[in-house]
Formats: structure tokens, sequence, C-alpha cells
């Protein structure tokens, strides 16, 4: 499969309060976007969104749904702007931007992804609850110190390598204490730590509810395969069929999210052009990161569209 251009999705921690706010005033298509979300959620998505309250934008069950909207958003008046690049074959979003890449590539409707999405925030949100549990930040070590200090501090409870964003770029969820431990681990190994501010532990055995939940809410949304690539976060290749893909979003929950793998996919067939659309500038920072010559253009807001 060889590749030409790319639609990368960002994921939940890209939110902000504003996000999207200039497309809707200045463009139908975006408005459009945020009403049918406002309609179908059965509340103003898109006041919290543009307004705040900033705590509330925060929650994991606001948060996810309110960037899959953003960006579906800033899609919808790129493409019919005649903005989006010639050649778009693949797209990848980072954990939650996966809905959004397959709305994209025309997997889901928008008003499945919107319901799904709210469940998806809603449930992970209450396994987050459940039990006490955050995520750590390492910064400078690869796969295997990752699974060394997984393996030092499991005996302080459950903790899991949880994203691979970028080399030298990894996050572990857990248990409170098993992170707390991962962290004096780290620093005896020379790596650095960084405590996030998250809700729980995603991407880790403390999301098993949310993704048993899922596996049921998924089961009944009409899927379709897509009209072009859609990488997967678990399997780091295009997904491959219907069942699949519902198989592999439940598991997701779960399992760590293949980032780096995933664009060294991309890169390996082809992929020449990045376009970032969505909220923030994480993913662009993330490619850069990976290969500081990489082209990519990020439309985070309506200055982007001039790019």
């Amino acid at each position: 499969m060889n590749m030409q251009q790319a639609i990368l999705c960002p994921g939940q921690g890209a939110q902000h309060v504003g996000m999207g706010r200039d497309f809707y005033e200045s463009h139908k298509a975006a408005r459009d976007v945020y009403a049918a979300a406002d309609d179908i959620l059965g509340f103003s998505l898109s006041d919290i969104c543009f307004q705040g309250p900033e705590n509330r934008l925060q929650q994991t069950d606001v948060a996810q749904v309110g960037i899959f909207v953003t960006s579906a958003a800033i899609y919808e008046t790129l493409k019919l702007l005649g903005k989006l690049p010639a050649g778009v074959d693949a797209t990848a979003g980072l954990s939650l931007g996966e809905y959004t890449a397959l709305y994209i590539a025309g997997a889901i409707t928008l008003a499945d992804g919107i319901r799904v999405v709210r469940a998806r925030g809603e449930l992970m949100q209450a396994a987050a609850v459940a039990q006490p549990s955050t995520m750590l930040a390492l910064v400078g070590a690869d796969e295997a110190q990752a699974a060394e200090i997984c393996r030092q501090a499991s005996t302080e409870g459950v903790i899991v390598p949880a994203n691979f964003n970028a080399p030298g770029q990894i996050v572990l969820s857990g248990g409170v204490e098993a992170c707390g431990q991962a962290a004096k681990i780290a620093q005896t190994l020379g790596v650095r730590s960084v405590q996030l501010s998250v809700a729980g532990a995603f991407h880790s055995p403390f999301m098993q509810p949310a993704a048993d939940q899922m596996r049921r809410i998924l089961a009944e949304v009409p899927l379709v395969m897509p009209r072009i690539a859609v990488i997967s976060n678990v399997t780091a290749r295009p997904h491959e069929s219907v069942e699949k893909i519902r198989d592999l979003l439940v598991e997701q929950i779960v399992a760590p999210v293949r980032w780096s793998q995933s664009m060294d996919y991309l890169r390996q067939h082809g992929a020449a052009g990045f376009l970032e659309l969505g909220p923030g500038r994480v993913l662009t920072g993330l490619m850069k990161k990976m290969d500081r010559r990489a082209a990519v253009v990020n439309v985070s807001t309506t200055d982007g569209l001039a790019a």
C-alpha cells in the first residue's frame, strides 16, 4: 500500500476553552456540526467548548465528545472550502481521535460518532472514578526501560505502558501507589518522569468495565469499511474489516496506544504530508519529534486555513 497524504486527529488532552469558536462564527459548515451535536446530546456542548467553564470541559465525558465535534467541524469546513489536501489516502487518530479518523473515512456517521464518543467518555469517566488511578509520563525512556519500570513498580499494584507517543516519550498507566513507585524507579535509572493531571489510568486494566460496556454499544452501531486507510491504535496497521474495527475499538480502551509505531507505518508506506485537524498542536509536535523535516500542516484555528 503506497500512501501520499494523511490526516491526523487529536485525542483527549487537546481540549481548551474557545476551541472551534472561530470556525463556528465564520463558517456555516462548522455551525451545522455543533448544532447537530447540541441537538443529539440534549445540552449545549458548543457553549462549553467556546466559553467553559474550564473544569467542565476538562472532564472526560465532555472533553472527548468536545474534541470529536470540534475536529469534525474543522474537517467539514475544510471539505466545503476545498481546502483538504489532494491525495488523502490515510487517516489516524490518537485514542479518541481514532473515532474522528473513522468519521473522516466514512466508516461512521456524524450522529453515531457523537453518540458513541459521548458514551465512551462517560464510561471511561465512571471507570476512573470507581478506582483511584493515574498516569505517568516517562521522558527519554525506551520501550524496554518502560517495561522494566512497570515490572519493578508492579509490587505496588497494576501498572502498564499506555501510550507510545514518540521515541523517548512513553506514558504509563496504573494505580496511584504503583505510579508513585514507578517515578522513584525511573529516577534511579536516570529517566525523568512527569505526573499527568488525568481522571484515571486510561489504556490499562482499570478501564475494563468501560471496555465491556463499549462492546455492547458498538455492537449496535452501523459501521462500514472506511474508504481510505484508518490506522488502528492497537495494531498500528490499517483496519481490515468492520468486525475488527469493533473489536479493536473495544480493545483500544485497555490496550496501549501505539502512536509512534502508527506514524512509522504511514511514513514507511510513503506518506509524505500530514494534516493535523482539530484542537491543539499535540500531534504536530509529536511528528516533529519523530522527524524534524516532516511536512506537517496544523489546522486548529481559522488562521491555519491559509496553509
